[in-house]
């Protein structure tokens, strides 16, 4: 069974990253979106609500399992006996920051990155946009699914 854990924060789940697991999910066996805690980060949504909107998100996708985690992404793949981890690509300075992180992951374990291009309707979504948007007041809604408009 070809696995892939797909990790972020996920704050919140956008449709660049919806576009992702959809895509992975034809790849892999089973995707496992794993929202990694990071005490020292303050997020806009509670761990909770991001689990949830990934949930709901995935209901009818038996491929698709969330997961929390602490600690360094390398370390969790090895503790759940999963050989990929899956990244997206939105630009050139996505590619060269994640290559050093494929690099450094790869001299920690035996550990391969694989990365997707997100597709052109999605490209420009991230979430941090996303969350000055909602700040705003601004329309969200074309960003993110439906469980994150309908939760929020």
């Amino acid at each position: 069974m070809k696995r892939a854990l797909f990790p972020g924060s996920f704050d919140p789940l956008t449709l660049g990253h919806v576009d992702i697991i959809t895509r992975a999910a034809t790849l892999f066996d089973e995707i496992i979106v794993a929202i990694g805690v990071n005490a020292d980060k303050k997020y806009m949504f509670s761990l909770e609500q991001r689990k949830q909107f990934i949930e709901d998100t995935f209901k009818n996708e038996p491929k698709v399992k969330v997961v929390t985690y602490e600690g360094l992404t390398v370390d969790y793949c090895k503790a759940i006996d999963v050989p990929f981890i899956l990244r997206g690509l939105r630009n050139p300075a996505d590619f060269e920051f994640e290559k050093a992180i494929a690099h450094t992951n790869r001299d920690l374990a035996p550990i391969e990155t694989v990365f997707l291009l997100t597709s052109a309707q999605t490209s420009y979504i991230a979430s941090n946009i996303v969350r000055d948007v909602i700040r705003n007041n601004g329309d969200y809604t074309k960003l993110v699914p439906d469980a994150v408009r309908l939760n929020n």
